[in-house]
């Protein structure tokens, strides 16, 4: 049995004629590209491109414009204290170093130099007295050799490898015992009255020279890590400086922004941030400015100081030096000077050079001495000076007379004979005080400037992130008033 079909019957109820019809499908999509397709699909959008859609529509609203504006003066006072906490603590670690290390060093330097030139003096003038050296010449030689080898060992400790600082210290070590060993010979030469006594003194002091030299670079490599110290130490802090402005300009903007908006003079949160802020700026620029003046202090009026008084005593050591060993080699050492091509005695020369460096120096240092008791002691070693000039004279005379007992007792005499020793003893032991003095004058002016920095560190962090905190309350006090 059959049925017809009954899709095409007309609804009860529909207008004769009515056909039903089916709804518009759209097409099935074809592939990319296909004649079914419309095309590529939209690019997908980054999460940064999101990120700034959503912000420029919060913008838009005061709340969304708050909350940026809270979020960029947290940075602001947060960026201020780390930039603050990081310039301070580099100034503060240079100023420490300036104190603690290089310039206990560069005396170590200067102290190395000193014992050896002291030491090659005391030799020499042991070698003078023969049979008859003093107890207290060969106490002062070997007390001069303990303190170099000591004081090599604190700079070896101290010195980077492959430095020109330790290169120094290991030639200084190498030939410190062979230095010894030839006095030693010259010792027992001369006390056994063999002239070869002279011959190795001289080549020790040859060897001494060499040796005064590497100490020279390791006092002059030490001195510029020194000054290389005060230049970390001094400079101002501008970028701190600089962020800080910035931050309270920021802040400032802030609250005149409230106060148009809102007729409210004061928003304690923005308040409380500002004065925090301005704090630190305050410390920064008020410490930054007395550590500075401090350091600067310590430098002028204890470095420079300290500097040429230790030139005007390595200068009186080597005059002492060559002027007991132009006795000891008796003319054996000449050279030719001048256009004239003068001969003159090679230590004789040597003295007078050095007495004329010993003049300027003493005169730089009484220049430099900011007050009494510092200027008394080389005002004292200048007037010893003078008198060694004379007698100096004198001994020479005698020596030029044929006369060589009578030099040696101006030279290594008694009190009663009036001896040079005598002045050399005076100019020496007046330095030794005046650099005590202006030691302890460094020492307080750079312990000055190193204090006014204390604490900046910690406190720069600590009112930073109250600040921060500050100027977040403010701007979510605001924002409360939207909910």
């Amino acid at each position: 049995m059959t049925y017809g079909q009954q899709g095409t019957a007309t609804p009860p109820g529909a207008p004769a004629g009515a056909v039903a019809t089916v709804p518009p499908q759209a097409p099935p999509p074809g592939p990319r590209g296909g004649p079914g397709g419309s095309g590529a699909e939209p690019p997908r959008r980054t999460a940064w491109a999101e990120g700034v859609d959503r912000l420029r529509a919060a913008a838009t609203t005061e709340p969304g414009r708050l909350r940026i504006i809270g979020a960029v003066l947290a940075v602001l006072v947060i960026a201020f204290g780390a930039v603050t906490a990081w310039e301070t603590a580099d100034r503060s670690a240079a100023a420490d170093d300036v104190l603690h290390s290089s310039q206990p060093l560069s005396a170590d330097a200067a102290d190395i130099y000193r014992s050896l030139a002291d030491a090659n003096t005391a030799a020499s003038s042991g070698f003078l007295a023969g049979g008859q050296e003093t107890a207290a010449s060969r106490t002062t030689y070997e007390a001069d050799i303990r303190v170099a080898a000591d004081k090599l060992v604190t700079a070896a400790a101290n010195s980077e490898p492959g430095s020109t600082s330790q290169k120094s210290v290991t030639k200084l070590n190498k030939m410190l015992p062979e230095y010894k060993g030839l006095v030693e010979r010259a010792r027992a030469n001369n006390r056994q009255g063999y002239p070869l006594g002279g011959a190795y003194l001289r080549y020790a002091n040859s060897k001494m020279q060499v040796m005064l030299a590497e100490a020279e670079r390791l006092y002059t490599v030490e001195n510029q890590r020194l000054r290389s110290d005060y230049d970390d130490a001094t400079p101002y802090p501008w970028i701190a400086i600089g962020a800080g402005v910035l931050a309270i300009g920021g802040l400032g903007w802030a609250q005149l922004r409230n106060y148009r908006r809102t007729n409210r003079v004061l928003n304690h949160g923005l308040a409380a941030a500002t004065a925090a802020t301005t704090v630190v700026v305050l410390w920064l620029v008020v410490g930054h400015t007395v550590a500075r003046a401090g350091l600067n202090e310590s430098y002028d009026h204890g470095v420079r100081s300290l500097n040429t008084l230790n030139d005007a005593r390595i200068a009186s050591l080597k005059a002492r030096g060559n002027e007991n060993l132009t006795l000891v080699a008796r003319g054996a050492e000449t050279k030719e000077v001048g256009k004239d091509n003068t001969v003159v005695d090679v230590y004789d020369y040597d003295f007078e050079r050095q007495m004329k460096d010993l003049t300027v120096k003493l005169a730089a240092a009484a220049e430099l001495a900011d007050d009494r008791a510092g200027v008394k002691p080389v005002e004292a070693a200048t007037g010893n000076m003078k008198v060694w000039k004379e007698r100096h004279k004198e001994a020479r005379a005698q020596d030029t007379l044929g006369n060589y007992q009578g030099a040696l007792d101006k030279i290594i005499g008694s009190r009663a004979d009036e001896p040079t020793g005598e002045c050399f003893e005076g100019v020496d032991t007046n330095l030794e005080a005046a650099l005590k003095h202006e030691r302890a004058e460094f020492e307080r002016a750079a312990g000055d400037g190193r204090s006014a920095m204390n604490g900046l560190v910690v406190g720069a962090a600590v009112l930073a992130g109250l600040a921060a905190g500050g100027a977040l309350l403010g701007i979510g006090r605001r924002l409360s008033e939207y909910r």
